[in-house]
């Protein structure tokens, strides 16, 4: 069994896949959602201090390297997008509740990671920026579970 935690867990660091990946992949191994959900978002947070604290020095030393400054370049703005997207929502639910919903509803390039990236680059506090993408996590958790449930009830896994 730890085997399968410790794939869930690497499985949910990885950037993209995230929780997202990670929940359906724990309950295929026989966890159930909450065994799952838990071990997943441990995972899907253990990047964010670093992410928040070292991404946007990174990225900016490394924007203007030769060969590496275009994908770094890339995220960075990727970031900053996301930021601007988050103030807009937030003009109307405030910032810490964008954000929990921009890292909480699973669609492409949203997550924990482009989260708190993002709110590194608005300069969000740290535990405003934790407490938001740790519960967004949670919700994407479930939801992921509720959507794995079913498909592993249709297909009878």
């Amino acid at each position: 069994m730890l085997k399968n935690y410790i794939i869930a867990i690497l499985i949910s660091m990885v950037p993209l896949i995230e929780l997202r990946g990670g929940v359906p992949v724990a309950m295929t191994m026989g966890m159930g959602a909450i065994e799952a959900i838990a071990v997943c978002g441990i995972g899907n947070m253990l990047p964010v201090p670093f992410i928040y604290l070292f991404a946007r020095k990174v990225l900016t030393w490394g924007s203007d390297k030769p060969h590496i400054g275009p994908v770094f370049t890339k995220i960075l703005d990727k970031g900053e997008r996301a930021g601007r997207k988050l103030v807009a929502k937030a003009s109307r639910k405030g910032l810490f509740v964008a954000l929990l919903l921009f890292v909480g509803i699973p669609l492409p390039g949203t997550g924990a990671w482009t989260g708190t990236l993002a709110a590194s680059l608005l300069n969000m506090g740290w535990k405003s920026t934790t407490g938001a993408v740790s519960l967004g996590v949670v919700l994407a958790g479930i939801i992921m579970a509720t959507v794995s449930s079913l498909g592993l009830h249709i297909f009878g896994l």
